[in-house]
């Protein structure tokens, strides 16, 4: 069986996902087995081209197939086009926005052979200035919406670990962050994979919490670490400030039920409706919000098929 089936998604962003997979060539140990899946979610035609000319022109004996999707499917549809033909004992989903600076699976898959409870790992993730990045976090919730991370880290933090502190040993978590999941396969395909509901945003939330329901915790390994260009695959706006709450609102409503998301939908209703009167360009957003934030109104919906021809 291979060891580690490694699957990276690439939208537009050629470059990132050359050096990410540089990166993994060059720290990787021979010793693992390993295969990779790049998925091209919809690139356009120049995006594609540079990446499929770099991939023809690897010299290496470790398996790298591109997978050409004609359609922006999002994070976890994507991710899951390359699950689907994955072999390995472990996955490694991994933004193409990350590099290596050190032998980071050695070290994952040296963790989750030793520590059965785990379901999925994470390495510490730092900026390219060497600043920490949050690779923990708790899931989504009333109480994290209401009363924001610190407060919660501050009256419990057993149950919420500190985000933002450096940690020297493995570090259990409600979740670990979505740039770069670690999943025992067999525990990946028992919940099911992603949800492909959702286009982007509170993948990792979800999958965990389920993963949870089955016993399986998340963890961050410290001694294991990456480099993060933070944002650097997705650009800001209030077409993707919607997204989020979309997904959000869909995630609460999943594992909590109807009455928490009422409570926060009106919650959200509420403050973007003055945000929107401040700043005209939240008006689509709190639209959404108005309409209930269904699904019909995310991202993946407005995807255009876009066929190549090579």
């Amino acid at each position: 069986m291979t060891d580690i089936s490694i699957i990276i998604i690439n939208y537009n962003s050629a470059d990132y996902t050359i050096n990410c997979i540089k990166s993994l060539l060059q720290y990787t140990s021979p010793k693992l087995s390993c295969e990779y899946f790049i998925v091209d979610n919809g690139s356009k035609k120049d995006s594609y081209l540079t990446l499929k000319k770099y991939i023809d022109s690897i010299s290496t004996s470790t398996p790298i197939e591109l997978i050409r999707s004609n359609i922006n499917t999002g994070f976890g549809s994507g991710n899951m086009i390359g699950a689907q033909k994955a072999t390995g004992k472990y996955l490694a989903f991994i933004n193409n926005d990350t590099i290596l600076e050190s032998d980071c699976l050695t070290v994952l898959k040296d963790f989750m052979d030793q520590n059965t409870d785990a379901g999925v790992c994470a390495p510490q993730s730092f900026t390219q200035d060497k600043k920490i990045l949050p690779t923990i976090d708790h899931f989504a919730s009333l109480q994290r919406e209401f009363f924001g991370r610190k407060f919660l880290e501050t009256v419990n933090s057993k149950k919420y670990p500190k985000r933002k502190r450096l940690y020297t040993n493995p570090q259990r978590a409600q979740f670990v962050a979505g740039s770069f999941m670690f999943f025992r396969a067999d525990n990946f395909n028992t919940v099911g994979g992603f949800d492909t509901n959702i286009f982007l945003y509170y993948e990792e939330t979800d999958i965990c919490k389920r993963l949870a329901k089955i016993g399986k915790s998340a963890y961050l390994v410290p001694n294991a670490m990456f480099i993060h260009y933070h944002g650097a695959s997705t650009e800001k706006s209030v077409m993707i400030k919607t997204e989020l709450k979309i997904s959000l609102l869909y995630v609460i409503k999943k594992h909590y039920g109807i009455i928490p998301f009422y409570i926060l939908l009106t919650y959200l209703q509420i403050r973007y409706f003055f945000s929107s009167i401040v700043k005209p360009k939240y008006w689509p957003l709190f639209y959404t919000l108005f309409l209930q934030a269904p699904l019909t109104r995310s991202l993946k919906h407005k995807q255009q098929i876009a066929i190549i021809d090579i």
